[in-house]
């Protein structure tokens, strides 16, 4: 049973493709938005927040974020577009990235250096 929350967004499929929806779907209201491309098998991220709560979707390829809140470590695949990673204050993460993906990240806070945790738990 996975620790941390992956939600399925809800999608609807005919034969011209699938929309994958969020408007409601997230416990946050967004502020900021963002992504990652380019970053084939790099891995970015090493830190957590002190107040921002993040939603993170592959919208192509894959990512493997790996997660740690300070009791439980754990690794999230993300390769399909209807699947979104929460990641709260507190879960110092990485990501790795696979050919050609692309990480949509949603914040719950606008960007601020000093809000990002740096060491990471022991």
């Amino acid at each position: 049973m996975a620790h941390f929350t992956v939600l399925t967004l809800p999608t609807f499929t005919d034969p011209r493709g699938s929309l994958s929806v969020l408007e409601g779907a997230l416990p946050f209201s967004v502020v900021r938005s963002y992504w990652i491309y380019q970053a084939d098998g790099q891995t970015r991220g090493g830190h957590r927040h002190r107040h921002t709560r993040q939603a993170l979707v592959a919208v192509a390829g894959e990512v493997s974020i790996h997660m740690n809140d300070g009791i439980t470590e754990e690794d999230v695949v993300l390769n399909r577009p209807d699947q979104c990673l929460l990641v709260e204050p507190k879960d110092w993460h990485t990501m790795t990235f696979g050919p050609g993906s692309v990480l949509l990240v949603m914040s719950s806070h606008p960007y601020d250096r000093n809000e990002y945790i740096d060491t990471p738990y022991e």
